[in-house]
């Protein structure tokens, strides 16, 4: 076993809310370092679309944190100069579409009360929908365009904040245990090759936050939810936007257990098309869907019907990290001082990222926190919730 080593705070995980968490710590003038069993984005960041999004989002305590999340991207972006080209940063809005006149009316009083919580969202009807979007199936009454919707590559972008953050970083290590002091507190991890002492261990471990909790002696009810994604062949920028049908929505504050889709198209800076979205709670099961896989074909050409003659390179499955409340976990445990969770973000653990780690910094530091951080307390759910059947 190698020599202890030694920091202000130790994290766990290095994907995307394990790195902005390290970031934020560093410019904090806190000392860091970042721990993951497998490599940086290895998670669930890899297995994601890198989406910035506000557009899906009600008012609340996310739509707070996502337009917090939103304002610091775009001040990376600017302040790390190549870096936004880097991570293929693209402010390049999103568009929610409506097949039907009720479905747009639906959309449209949606996005007044987005509005009244700070959302810049614009009605998009007839003519301007193609306009947006040219190659858009016909005879779509219109939609609401989101100019505050980004994107970013998620891996190239958590492997660059974590660059910048100086953190140490420690890959290959599985963490065993979170060591306690006789009173109860944090005294660092024990991981297979090694202790790190630290007064304050962060829980940004995703999708396995709650494995991460127990070895603490909590319980965090994170489950896993699993979505697929299509890859196309390289094209030309012939889809401009994120666009999404509104059916999205719905599906990501339902609660169900059962496999949804609906369909979620988005062009890429380095060509390909990414198609999702797919949900459904089946534990961590890998195993490839067909059935999924051609739902979510079949939903993005009836969005785009020139997809129809496009290849598909791959696919690929990531695991969500679902919270019962659909809010993630993100500050102390007062059950065990010194542990601090950021995790449970579910799809938008990317967009997030730098929200949670702004806030987990001043939370640290002893600053006021930019938003209230009590609807993203850890010990906000009594008693870990049983499994649905799927």
């Amino acid at each position: 076993m190698s020599k202890r080593l030694t920091c202000d705070v130790v994290i766990v995980g290095a994907g995307m809310v394990g790195a902005a968490c390290a970031l934020y710590a560093a410019r904090a003038g806190l000392d860091a370092v970042i721990v993951d069993r497998g490599p940086v984005s290895g998670g669930t960041t890899g297995a994601g679309e890198g989406n910035l999004l506000v557009s899906d989002k009600e008012p609340g305590p996310e739509l707070d944190l996502a337009l917090l999340s939103g304002r610091l991207w775009a001040q990376l972006a600017e302040e790390l100069g190549e870096l936004g080209e880097v991570i293929e940063y693209e402010a390049k809005g999103g568009l929610v579409v409506a097949s039907t006149p009720d479905g747009l009316a639906a959309l449209e009083r949606f996005a007044d009360e987005q509005r009244a919580a700070g959302v810049v969202a614009g009605p998009v009807q007839d003519g301007a929908l193609y306009d947006l979007e040219p190659h858009l199936a016909p005879g779509l009454p219109g939609g609401v365009y989101y100019p505050q919707d980004c994107q970013v590559m998620p891996a190239l972008a958590a492997a660059h904040l974590v660059r910048a953050s100086g953190a140490r970083l420690l890959t290959g290590r599985t963490v065993t245990d979170v060591l306690l002091k006789t009173d109860g507190t944090v005294q660092g991890i024990r991981t297979d090759r090694g202790d790190i002492l630290a007064p304050t261990v962060v829980n940004a471990a995703g999708t396995w936050g709650g494995e991460v909790a127990a070895l603490a002696g909590v319980t965090l009810p994170v489950l896993p939810r699993r979505g697929f994604v299509l890859v196309t062949e390289p094209l030309p920028r012939l889809v401009r936007h994120k666009v999404y049908a509104a059916d999205y929505v719905a599906d990501v504050a339902s609660d169900s257990a059962a496999l949804q889709t609906s369909p979620v198209v988005e062009g890429t800076a380095a060509g390909p098309v990414l198609i999702g979205a797919s949900r459904e709670r089946v534990g961590f099961d890998r195993e490839f869907s067909l059935p999924v896989v051609r739902a979510l074909a079949a939903g993005a050409t009836q969005l785009f019907p020139f997809l129809s003659d496009v290849h598909a390179m791959r696919s690929y499955l990531g695991f969500r990290p679902y919270m019962p409340d659909h809010l993630p976990a993100i500050g102390p445990d007062p059950r065990v001082p010194g542990l601090v969770h950021a995790c449970g973000h579910e799809g938008a653990g990317i967009g997030l990222a730098t929200g949670t780690g702004h806030l987990i910094a001043q939370l640290l530091s002893d600053k006021t926190p930019d938003l209230d951080p009590a609807p993203f307390r850890p010990d906000r759910f009594p008693e870990f919730p049983e499994e649905e059947d799927a």
